[in-house]
């Protein structure tokens, strides 16, 4: 069944954009390969900081350097984590469960419970003054859910950029995981966008997301109240747009 959104006219034309944005970075891309490393190591930490991870970029970098970094042991593992799963990406099928999970478990590894498995019991999200603001699935109908999404973006034609959008929203209004959520579902709409055209596997989507993180989080509660994700895929047709502008060569 097809998630509730709208394709807009608003979104065609920054699908041409980026479209076109991409034509001029294609070549540039797939030769500088430092640019590429740098991006992949932006990427993980502002997905990490969306979830208050505090290690900073120069800490990141040298964790994944293998240095020694002074800091909590759990943000550490955080940083490895991501990278081993940043590090799959282009290997992973977007539509395949197994992969799914394979995905959250290199995420979560050594840090959360059920790692690698969907959750077993209710969860919710919270704000900073403890109220409720979103429930997800109940937990016997998550796999069902991951399930039908997934075969119907396989299966859909529309263009991956407002696809990949709809199937993140979508993962985090399902909340399949105990934890990890965000992070799976940023990594998620990366990993469709790569299959799409291999450059969105170094562009750090993330980083601008992380510079909007008051807009995101207000897009995904204003696409939750309305149950419907058009507004969320504006957000992030018009969050890639910017990435691809101001990490340009």
């Amino acid at each position: 069944m097809k998630p509730p959104f709208s394709i807009t006219n608003s979104m065609l034309n920054k699908v041409v954009a980026i479209s076109h944005k991409l034509g001029t970075l294609q070549t540039q891309y797939e030769r500088n390969l430092h640019l590429r490393k740098e991006n992949r190591i932006r990427s993980i930490q502002s997905s990490l900081a969306i979830e208050n991870n505090s290690l900073t970029l120069e800490q990141v970098t040298a964790i994944i350097e293998g240095k020694r970094v002074l800091g909590h042991p759990r943000e550490i593992q955080e940083v490895k984590n991501a990278y081993d799963a940043y590090d799959e990406m282009m290997s992973y099928d977007p539509y395949s469960i197994d992969d799914f999970l394979k995905a959250h478990q290199l995420l979560t590894q050594g840090i959360v419970n059920q790692t690698g498995q969907f959750r077993s019991k209710d969860v919710g999200i919270y704000n900073s003054s403890g109220q409720l603001i979103h429930m997800g699935a109940r937990p016997q109908f998550v796999e069902k859910l991951v399930s039908d999404l997934f075969q119907w973006a396989k299966e859909d034609d529309i263009p991956s950029l407002i696809k990949s959008a709809v199937v993140h929203y979508e993962i985090e209004m399902i909340h399949p995981f105990e934890d990890g959520n965000g992070r799976i579902g940023r990594l998620w709409q990366n990993v469709i966008l790569s299959q799409w055209n291999p450059i969105f596997a170094w562009i750090p989507v993330e980083t601008i997301v992380y510079d909007h993180q008051s807009r995101y989080y207000q897009v995904l509660a204003e696409a939750d109240n309305a149950n419907d994700s058009t507004i969320f895929i504006e957000f992030m047709l018009d969050v890639i747009l910017e990435t691809l502008e101001n990490y340009s060569i």
